[in-house]
């Protein structure tokens, strides 16, 4: 888990900068639909509509966005139809990437995906050819600026269902698995402990070092295909110089 929650925190940081451009209300609207129209409008017995009403809140998607999505889901409102997809592939030295898609048209996404990876110098590969070395974690990061004690955290985490507890240099990190995400989740919250994340997210079982340069290529990478309107999300296994982050 090397980088990881260094990772994740520069995803957090371009969240919010896609949120300004839109990007992210669209995306997790697209979610919350597919995920309504899987398994219904209650989030109590649909995981991933209360996985993605989460993510919504976190991102601080308003309130008539969300109802919008729910109601498409229903079919109430007229809409494209969704399917999920995810690609697999190789970045540059080698970084295993996997990629989650929604999207209308799997013709023209897969022909933009791969493209992104040729142009970047990655390819795509087949399905499974990176997929068993992701684990699916809950995660939250809690930064230590904002005076968590250590010693109670970690009790509360794993009293509450935690996998594990790490200390890093200027956080803490959890991780629950899936189905443990809300418990700890709503422990957090009820102590009053600020996560500057919280999800649900692909964790790798081991991490491949990259040079400065092929840490940019592989950022670029990352970023284009980010950028792309139907990836969801987009998870690898580098771990980039200290420097770099």
């Amino acid at each position: 888990m090397a980088g990881h929650s260094k990772w994740a925190n520069i995803r957090h940081k371009k969240g919010k900068m896609d949120a300004i451009r839109g990007k992210v209300t669209t995306k997790i609207g697209r979610e919350i639909t597919v995920a309504v129209r899987l398994g219904g409008s209650d989030p109590t017995g649909n995981m991933k509509l209360k996985l993605a009403l989460a993510k919504a809140k976190a991102n601080n998607i308003p309130k008539e966005n969300i109802q919008r999505a729910i109601q498409k889901g229903l079919g109430a409102l007229e809409g494209s139809t969704y399917e999920e997809l995810t690609y697999e592939g190789y970045g540059p030295a080698g970084v295993a990437i996997t990629v989650e898609v929604m999207t209308d048209n799997r013709n023209r996404t897969a022909a933009d995906i791969r493209h992104l990876f040729s142009k970047y110098g990655g390819n795509l590969g087949e399905t499974g050819c990176v997929g068993w070395m992701f684990n699916r974690k809950g995660l939250f990061v809690i930064e230590q600026e904002t005076g968590a004690d250590e010693e109670e955290l970690m009790m509360l985490a794993l009293e509450a269902g935690a996998e594990d507890f790490k200390t890093e240099d200027e956080s803490f990190e959890i991780t629950t698995s899936p189905e443990e995400f809300h418990q700890v989740q709503e422990v957090l919250e009820k102590n009053n402990i600020q996560t500057s994340i919280a999800q649900i997210t692909m964790i790798p079982e081991t991490t491949v070092e990259l040079n400065a340069d092929d840490a940019v290529k592989m950022l670029k990478l990352i970023d284009a295909l980010e950028d792309h309107d139907d990836v969801q999300e987009v998870y690898s296994n580098m771990d980039i110089p200290e420097e770099m982050m």
